[in-house]
């Protein structure tokens, strides 16, 4: 009789004691569900503030954001970070007619400026396609006069 009196009383110190367990486990498991909850509610909030004082601040959070995540931008993004700071807020509510032909003039003189870069991009980037395919050429027609000739490839695709 008394080994099975101790052996209830060990089941149940045992119950017991799981069952505790248990409830700590599921309480530390709201918890840090709260916790995860909470934090995705504030970066929630901080991004929609963020997004929505869009104006100059737009390139400041692009950058905290490529620091905090640590990885490549995409070109979408690097498109987005390039834009916001070039972009300038217009202010034009409160000026007058001169004010406002400046104002277009400036403008204008900005496109042109930027059309006038991407002009001469364009023609390095010509230029340097050109000068890779001659390089290209010459490597290829170098091989062919090379002992052992067809063996290392060129990789690439460059045209």
């Amino acid at each position: 009789m008394r080994r099975s009196s101790r052996k209830r009383r060990l089941r149940r110190r045992r119950r017991k004691k799981e069952r505790e367990r248990q409830a700590k486990l599921a309480e530390e498991k709201m918890r840090k569900e709260e916790e995860e909850a909470k934090k995705r509610a504030e970066d929630d909030a901080k991004k929609k503030k963020v997004l929505s004082n869009m104006g100059a601040h737009f390139g400041g959070y692009l950058v905290k954001a490529e620091q905090k995540r640590g990885k490549r931008q995409t070109g979408r993004e690097m498109k987005l970070r390039i834009l916001s700071e070039r972009k300038k807020p217009l202010e034009i509510d409160y000026m007058g007619e001169d004010q406002l032909r400046e104002k277009a003039q400036e403008l204008s003189d900005w496109i042109h400026q930027l059309e006038s870069e991407k002009f001469d991009l364009m023609a390095k980037l010509k230029q340097q396609r050109y000068e890779i395919n001659v390089l290209y050429n010459r490597i290829s027609h170098a091989q062919k006069f090379r002992k052992g000739a067809g063996k290392g490839r060129v990789g690439g695709r460059w045209k």
